[in-house]
């Protein structure tokens, strides 16, 4: 990525560079979390969410794929709905069996939350875009379908949110109401013994 910055830096594409610093910030999170806080992210979750940013970002933004796939925003904020929804439901399940707060949440509430989690930032998201857009003349807000304005990109954006959101709700509610294995309970229980201090009495 060092030498995406110095390459935009040269061709004088400054919002590029900024862009790509960012990203680099951003992916440096998880270890600057890990040292300060002594909170450990599974290795899977670190490695998708560097994918996201360096697909959302510097794919999307630097290399133009919004505009050469059409599809490309559509996968994004699905993915994205993933992640906000298994983060959501980290949350809330970590306050749920740690011992040393007397919470016992039902898992139907636990699913909720994750949801409207993952949901409300992703409104978040599409805020942030249209102030961009407004305040500083971007073009975050893409044409889709013939529609100019960006409320259609807007609206399917929330759309495949949701439905990356409900998807990680119903399997967590799963595991949490039937004890049935997934990947969401994998990454749950890795979280867990990396961070045992979390969980004690």
């Amino acid at each position: 990525m060092g030498a995406a910055i110095l390459l935009a830096l040269y061709e004088r594409q400054w919002l590029n560079a900024l862009v790509v610093f960012a990203i680099m910030l951003v992916t440096m999170a998880p270890g600057v979390l890990a040292g300060r806080f002594r909170v450990y992210i599974p290795a899977e979750f670190e490695l998708l969410v560097v994918i996201f940013l360096f697909a959302a970002f510097f794919l999307g933004e630097v290399r133009g794929y919004y505009a050469r796939f059409w599809w490309w925003d559509i996968v994004l904020h699905a993915t994205s709905g993933l992640l906000l929804g298994l983060l959501g439901f980290l949350l809330v399940y970590v306050l749920n069996e740690n011992q040393r707060i007397e919470l016992h949440m039902r898992p139907r509430f636990v699913a909720l939350f994750a949801f409207t989690f993952a949901v409300a930032m992703g409104a978040l998201w599409e805020i942030l875009e249209f102030g961009m857009d407004q305040l500083f003349g971007m073009n975050m807000q893409k044409p889709m379908f013939g529609d100019n304005s960006g409320l259609t990109d807007t609206m399917w954006d929330l759309i495949v949110d949701a439905l990356g959101a409900f998807a990680i709700s119903a399997a967590g509610w799963w595991h949490m109401h039937r004890g049935v294995r997934s990947f969401v309970e994998v990454w749950i229980r890795k979280f867990i013994e990396r961070n045992p201090r979390l969980f004690r009495a």
